[in-house]
C-alpha cells in the first residue's frame, strides 16, 4: 500500500504546526552545526512537534526510507546528563551563543537540572539547577510511577518571541530545606540559561468548591500530591500546567493553572472535580493539545462524575471525571466550554479503566462524505477504544448511546498508556502489549480496523510513535520499545510491516541502556533524540555528508 497526501491535510497541519510553537527558521549554522543546505529549519518547541500533538516533522529531507537502515544510519553519541530524562528533548536550529548560532538541544532532568547541549556536538552550552536554596528533588511520594525522585517530569516548553532569543518555561518539583514541598514554574533564557524576571514562581491555586482537599468552600492545591507529568502548552501568551496524582493516593482533583508567559503571573485556574476526588490529568506524557480555535483538550483519568445534568448537558455538580474535555480560556478565567463521557463512565472509574492514560490529537480540518469541513479530536484509553468527537459539538454524556462522531471498538486490542502521532491519511497508535498500528482517515472518519500493524509488539506502556517526513514524502514512523536495553525502531510510514531499522540489529553498537517508562523519539535536524535513565542517545546517518574532519567528536 502507498501513501497519498490530500493537500488540505497537508495544508491544515503545516498551519497548524507553524502557528504553534513547532517553526521553520533559516539555517544559520555555527560551529559543529551542517552547512546551510541541510535541514537545520525546524524547531521543537513543544510536545510532539505542535500544540496539535501531531508527533510529525515534515522538514526532515536527510533521513529517508533509503538511508535509514542498519548499514547508514544508527548511533551516533550519547549525551550523559545527571538524572532520567522522562522530559521529551526540545530543539532550536539556530541559538546565539558566544556569538554564533548553532543548533541546540534542551534537555530536563528528574534531578531538577535543565542542560542545552550543542545539538550536532554534544558540547555543554550551558546547565542550570532548578532548585532553591538548600531545597532537594522530591522523593517518590510512595509511588513508583516515577522513581527514584521527581523533578521535571513535564516536557518544558519554549516561547522563541519572549526575551532576547526565546525563553524555555519549565515545572520543577522540589522539597526544601524545611521539608516542604514546592512546584515552581521558571522562565529562562534559550541562549545564556539566566532567570526572566520573576523567575522562579512557587504554584499556588484554589477553586471553588467541597471536594477532596476542601476548606471552607474552596479546594486547595496542595503540591506535595502532584506531580506535572503531562507536557506544558504554551497559548495565546499563556503556559498551561495540568496535574497528574502520585498513583492514586488522595486526596487530589484535576487541576489546570495557566500563568501569564510575560509576566509569571497566574492565569486562570480550573479543578475539573472540585465537587468530588481524582479526576487527574496524567496522559502519560502527552502534553494538553489546542486547536485553532483557541480551545484546550485533553482526557482526564478515572474521577467523580455526576450523571444528573444540567438544561445544557453538563454536570450539575461541575465533576468531569473520567472525561474528554474542552476549555475554553477568557478573560483570565478557565471554563469547561464541552465534553464528551462514556455511558459507562461511571464503571471504567470504578474499575480504574480510565481515559486518561491517554493523550488528545487534534486533526486538521477534513472533508466529510458530503464535501462538508470537520473540525475533529481523538484519543484513547485504558478501554483500547478510539474515541473521535466533533471539537464543535462532542456529545455530553449519554447514558444509553455514545453521541460522538465516531467510535472505534476492539481496535486497539490493549489499553493506550501513551498518544498517537498523525501523518497525512494516517493516524498511529501504540498500544500496551500490541503491534504499533496505523488506521486511515477517509472522508473524515477512521477505519474501522487497522490497515498497516508492525510485526513487533510493545510491552508495557506500549509506544508513543512520532514522524519524519520530507512534506509528502519519505514518511518514516519511530517508537521507542521500553525494553532492555531499550530499542529504537523505523517504519515506512505506508506500511509498517516493513521495518527499515531497529537498534537491536546493530548489537551493541548501537546500544543505549534499559528502557524509560513514557519517552517519546524526537526527530530534528537529520537526527533522532532518544531520552534515557542517563541522558540523551543521538541517532543520525554514520556517514553524513556535511561531516568534516574539524567538526568535533560527539560525546
Amino acid at each position: 500500500m502507498h501513501l497519498h497526501l490530500h493537500p488540505v491535510l497537508v495544508a491544515g497541519l503545516v498551519a497548524g504546526a507553524l502557528g504553534s510553537a513547532a517553526n521553520a527558521f533559516p539555517a544559520r549554522p555555527g560551529p559543529g552545526a551542517p552547512p546551510p543546505n541541510t535541514p537545520h529549519r525546524f524547531s521543537v518547541f513543544t510536545y510532539h512537534d505542535n500544540n496539535f500533538r501531531t508527533g510529525a516533522d515534515l522538514l526532515e529531507t536527510v533521513l529517508t526510507p533509503a538511508n535509514v537502515n542498519v548499514r547508514d544510519f544508527g548511533k551516533v553519541g550519547f549525551f550523559a546528563t545527571d538524572g532520567k530524562v522522562d522530559a521529551e528533548p526540545l530543539y532550536d536550529p539556530a541559538v546565539t551563543i558566544d556569538g554564533v548560532a548553532q543548533p541546540v538541544l534542551y534537555v530536563a532532568t528528574e534531578d531538577d537540572r535543565l542542560y542545552a547541549f550543542n545539538a550536532v556536538s554534544g558540547r555543554i552550552l550551558w546547565r542550570k539547577i532548578l532548585l532553591g536554596a538548600g531545597a532537594t528533588p522530591s522523593g517518590p511520594r510512595d509511588c513508583s510511577q516515577v522513581i527514584p525522585v521527581i523533578g521535571i517530569t513535564a516536557t518544558p516548553v519554549i516561547d522563541p518571541r519572549a526575551g532576547p532569543q526565546g525563553t524555555l518555561f519549565a515545572v520543577a518539583m522540589s522539597k526544601n530545606r524545611e521539608g516542604r514541598h514546592e512546584q515552581r514554574l521558571y522562565a529562562l533564557d534559550l541562549a545564556t540559561g539566566a532567570e526572566r524576571p520573576g523567575s522562579p514562581v512557587i504554584i499556588r491555586a484554589s477553586y471553588p468548591g467541597t471536594g477532596n482537599d476542601s476548606v471552607d468552600g474552596r479546594v486547595l492545591f496542595n503540591p506535595a500530591q502532584y506531580k506535572e507529568r503531562a507536557g506544558l502548552l504554551l497559548l495565546h501568551g499563556v503556559v498551561y500546567t495540568s496535574w497528574a496524582s502520585h498513583c492514586d493516593h488522595r486526596p487530589y482533583t484535576g487541576w489546570v493553572i495557566g500563568y501569564n508567559a510575560r509576566t509569571l503571573r497566574q492565569d486562570g485556574v480550573i479543578d475539573v472535580t472540585p465537587n468530588g476526588s481524582d479526576g487527574a490529568i496524567w496522559s502519560s506524557g502527552a502534553g494538553p493539545a489546542a486547536g485553532p480555535g483557541g480551545h484546550i483538550y485533553f482526557l482526564d483519568g478515572n474521577g467523580s462524575f455526576d450523571p444528573h445534568l444540567n438544561s445544557q448537558g453538563f454536570p450539575r455538580d461541575h465533576d468531569f471525571g473520567n472525561a474528554f474535555i474542552r476549555l475554553s480560556a477568557r478573560d483570565g478565567r478557565l471554563r469547561v466550554s464541552d465534553y464528551f463521557n462514556m455511558d459507562n463512565t461511571r464503571a471504567e472509574s470504578r474499575s480504574d479503566e480510565d481515559f486518561g492514560s491517554g493523550g488528545a490529537l487534534v486533526l486538521p480540518t477534513l472533508r466529510s462524505r458530503q464535501g462538508h469541513p470537520v473540525e475533529l479530536a481523538l484519543g484513547a484509553g485504558k478501554d483500547g477504544i478510539i474515541y473521535v468527537v466533533n471539537r464543535n459539538h462532542m456529545g455530553h454524556f449519554n447514558p444509553r448511546t455514545n453521541r460522538i462522531w465516531q467510535e472505534v471498538p476492539h481496535a486497539l486490542h490493549g489499553p493506550e498508556f501513551g498518544m498517537p502521532a498523525f501523518f497525512g491519511h494516517w493516524v498511529y497508535f501504540g498500544a500496551v502489549g500490541q503491534p504499533l498500528r496505523a488506521f486511515r482517515i477517509h472522508q473524515a472518519r477512521l477505519s474501522d480496523r487497522a490497515v498497516s500493524r508492525s510485526s513487533n509488539r510493545f510491552v508495557y506502556p506500549g509506544t508513543t510513535p512520532s514522524i519524519s517526513a520530507d512534506g509528502r514524502r519519505d514518511g518514516i514512523v519511530w517508537a521507542v520499545g521500553n525494553t532492555d536495553p531499550a530499542v529504537l525502531y523505523a517504519y515506512r510510514a505506508d506500511d509498517l510491516h516493513d521495518l527499515l531499522y531497529s537498534s537491536r540489529q546493530a548489537g551493541r553498537r548501537d546500544a543505549f541502556g534499559p528502557g524509560n517508562k513514557f519517552i517519546t523519539p524526537m526527530i530534528a535536524g537529520g537526527r533522532v533524540y532518544v531520552g534515557t535513565q542517563d541522558g540523551v542517545a543521538v541517532f543520525g546517518l554514520l556517514h553524513p555528508p556535511w561531516r568534516k574532519s574539524r567538526q568535533p567528536p560527539v560525546r
